[in-house]
């Protein structure tokens, strides 16, 4: 396939006026942001992670080690096949340094494949599978963000304690769909809950109706969404103009973003307890950053995704210059060294399974009344520390732990 055609932005930065020591393959470092540029999953990701990439390099200073950094950027479609051949061209012909991104977890799943064997910097925002950490960890993929276990850990758990001791899964029928309802289901049970069923819908899928008829009829007292995107939109409306919520049943919804709860809309998102990596208006920092964001984004407030992907490509700068090198062996040492401070993550560590250790929070969506404008949208329930939030070191079959 001609990836080039799919690489439908350049950024260049900086002059080419260099070091005699810099040690940068092709005198340029060059990062490529592979995600769903016009899918159920590109308020998420998409554009908003390429402005994100962008700002960190700017900021960097638009160089390092005297080279220019440059950013391309493609559209995976959601599909394994199309991210696989974009990654393998962009590392074999295109001189690509680091992936950055890629939501979809069975792209991600491919791509890191692919970048373990190519010995380049994965570097995930996007993707939510812990077994991306787990069984298919590698010592050049770092996940940043989330995951599918601190999900599952927060607002599971935080929902049996509320008394919902009963689930029924709408479960998005891929890689990501699957690991959050398995890693759901262990934190329910491990609360004292049960999990009563399952089904499982078609990705990009439009009608829940036949889903969400199963679920009502289980007689759970909670529908877990796992899902995201599009998908968790339509489930939540569809649920809403059944009924659901209104006879008893609470929904879920275990990967919720911002840009959802406004596409849905206060009224209909209302009370939703979501675990989240990332809320704009925390502090005068988060605020700061949103605010230059919004700017270059009309107004949209960014994403967890897209804060991860400015500290995550500021986080690995930095280690290139502290290197001196983009040499992926001795860089993946360097990230793993530093800790990690930014708008979004203080006192962050990177551990041997690639796994980021950050706060995550537990948040809950604002009545219409209570919102005081335009994305307004959280209250912060509490924060769950880094280390209770992730899943065990030695309980992931990562081959790169230690037993």
């Amino acid at each position: 396939m001609r990836t080039m055609g799919l690489m439908t932005g350049l950024a260049a930065f900086g002059l080419l006026a260099g070091t005699a020591n810099a040690q940068l393959s092709g005198d340029v470092v060059r990062l490529g942001v592979l995600n769903d540029q016009s899918g159920l999953y590109a308020d998420i990701g998409g554009q908003g992670s390429v402005t994100a990439a962008r700002m960190a390099v700017e900021d960097f200073g638009g160089t390092v080690l005297g080279k220019p950094i440059e950013i391309i950027f493609a559209d995976h479609q959601n599909k394994p096949d199309v991210g696989s051949n974009i990654t393998r061209q962009w590392i074999d012909q295109d001189g690509v340094d680091v992936i950055v991104d890629v939501p979809t977890s069975s792209v991600a799943l491919a791509v890191q494949a692919i970048t373990k064997e190519k010995e380049r910097i994965f570097l995930m925002s996007g993707p939510a599978s812990s077994d991306l950490t787990g069984k298919a960890c590698s010592p050049f993929g770092f996940q940043w963000t989330y995951d599918t276990y601190a999900l599952a850990n927060g607002t599971g758990g935080a929902m049996v304690k509320q008394g919902g001791d009963s689930w029924f899964f709408l479960t998005s029928d891929y890689a990501f769909g699957h690991a959050l309802e398995r890693d759901t289901s262990n934190a329910v049970k491990e609360a004292g809950g049960k999990v009563l069923g399952a089904v499982r819908h078609p990705l990009n899928n439009s009608d829940f109706s036949s889903f969400l008829l199963q679920a009502q009829g289980s007689g759970a007292k909670v529908i877990g969404l796992a899902n995201a995107g599009g998908d968790t939109i339509n489930s939540i409306k569809q649920a809403s103009e059944f009924g659901i919520t209104q006879s008893g049943q609470s929904l879920a919804g275990l990967l919720v973003f911002i840009s959802d709860v406004h596409s849905l809309g206060l009224k209909t998102s209302q009370g939703l307890v979501i675990t989240t990596a990332f809320y704009w208006d925390q502090n005068d920092e988060t605020r700061a950053f949103s605010k230059r964001f919004a700017e270059k984004m009309g107004g949209r407030v960014p994403s967890m995704t897209q804060a991860g992907v400015y500290s995550e490509v500021a986080h690995y700068l930095k280690a290139v210059k502290a290197a001196g090198t983009d040499d992926a062996k001795k860089v993946a040492d360097q990230m793993r060294s530093m800790p990690i401070n930014d708008f979004m993550t203080k006192d962050g560590k990177i551990r041997e399974d690639g796994r980021i250790i950050r706060d995550m929070y537990l948040v809950q969506v604002k009545k219409p009344e209570e919102s005081k404008g335009p994305y307004d949208y959280y209250k912060i329930l509490r924060t769950i520390p880094g280390e209770q939030a992730y899943r065990p070191l030695d309980k992931g079959d990562c081959p790169l732990v230690k037993k």
